[in-house]
């Protein structure tokens, strides 16, 4: 097998991964972004913190880096319109991203709470790694908003699309 077909390989074994998607966003100054990601993971209990990729380099990461602190927005199957609007490149910038959204600044991050998400984190950024072509942020949450499973299900980012997470019980647990 050559090089290039094992990365192939390697990549569609990858895509395989389902994850959750989201709504990053960060409110420095006058610099207001969100951006679509789809890789959020909580990573420590205590404190209490989560792990989001981004792209070395874009404008989130410096505005994330600047403002020490940010917010993720969990993004329910409703809001599939709403992940596809933030991963466009040819969005508006600044706060017109935010247009014709239902959205309230978070008490701690000020950064844009997004109505209708399944959750809404506020984070301090702890730290911040370098990973490849991107980078790790690491963020301890200090505020949160619960959403409403009312809202729709989990979207989740499967093989390169988006899925409607549909949650169905493996096993009854009791107690």
């Amino acid at each position: 097998m050559t090089a290039t077909a094992l990365d192939v390989k390697l990549r569609q074994a990858v895509r395989k991964l389902a994850t959750g998607v989201a709504v990053v966003t960060v409110w420095h100054g006058d610099v207001v972004r969100g951006t679509t990601v789809s890789s959020v993971a909580a990573v420590s209990r205590e404190p209490l913190l989560i792990g989001v990729g981004l792209r070395e380099g874009s404008g989130l990461t410096q505005a994330v880096a600047a403002a020490g602190r940010f917010a993720v927005n969990v993004l329910s199957t409703r809001q599939a319109p709403l992940a596809a609007r933030f991963a466009d490149p040819g969005r508006p910038p600044g706060l017109a991203q935010f247009d014709h959204l239902d959205w309230e600044p978070d008490a701690f991050s000020g950064a844009p709470w997004i109505s209708g998400s399944l959750a809404s984190l506020g984070c301090h950024l702890t730290a911040t790694v370098p990973a490849g072509d991107h980078v790790l942020l690491l963020g301890e949450v200090v505020t949160a908003r619960d959403g409403n499973l009312a809202d729709g299900g989990p979207l989740l980012h499967f093989a390169g699309r988006l899925h409607d997470g549909t949650l169905w019980p493996i096993h009854k647990t009791t107690g």
